[in-house]
């Protein structure tokens, strides 16, 4: 194979199936695979980044948020949700760059083996929950439940950090707290800067 042996020489359908239902066996496979940057964010990251943005997408803007005490629909302008929706994917793969960066970076301070690969591939595959819980933003309604991905995403870069970084097991627990609280910070300001446009007011349309 070339460069794109490992991570996408397999469905990201199996991938996303088995990082969610079997994380420690598949961080186990992640470990010895082999992939490039590149490979990771295109055939990964962006597609299902790509679904969250177009669940999203027809959310916000097709189907609209009821307004129970205001009497209506909230419904982001076509133009802006698509706005939107362009822009969450790009920051997304901004997003998990930056993550692996960090996650690089922080290696020596906990005894891990410093290594920008294996990081990015934390960055790349940790998110999975996130972005699966990510498509109930296609029914508003259900949008909070895309809390409970995002705290299993938590949970699955706890597993993938020691297994990939090799950092001490009495180390394991400080830089896994580290990195989620880095990784948190990292994605509420992507979300921010995504979001910003829907603060525009002549975004919104309010359809009785």
């Amino acid at each position: 194979m070339s460069m794109v042996e490992g991570a996408v020489s397999r469905s990201i359908v199996e991938r996303v199936k088995n990082i969610c239902l079997s994380p420690d066996a598949e961080w186990s496979v992640i470990d010895h695979e082999t992939a490039s940057t590149s490979s990771l964010i295109t055939g990964y990251v962006v597609p299902l980044a790509a679904v969250n943005a177009v669940a999203a997408f027809i959310g916000r803007s097709i189907i609209g948020v009821t307004l129970p005490f205001v009497g209506g629909t909230y419904r982001v302008s076509i133009v802006s949700g698509l706005v939107v929706a362009v822009l969450s994917v790009v920051m997304t793969v901004v997003g998990v760059v930056v993550c692996g960066f960090v996650i690089d970076a922080l290696a020596p301070t906990f005894g891990a083996q410093k290594n920008n690969m294996q990081a990015i591939k934390v960055a790349t595959y940790a998110p999975t929950a996130a972005w699966v819980a990510g498509i109930l933003q296609i029914i508003p309604a259900l949008s909070l439940l895309a809390i409970l991905g995002a705290l299993y995403t938590l949970y699955l870069l706890y597993l993938g950090l020691p297994k990939l970084m090799k950092c001490p097991q009495d180390k394991a627990v400080g830089y896994t707290v580290v990195v989620v609280l880095a990784t948190i910070v990292i994605f509420f300001v992507v979300s921010l800067v995504s979001t910003m446009f829907l603060a525009n007011p002549l975004a919104p349309n309010l359809v009785q």
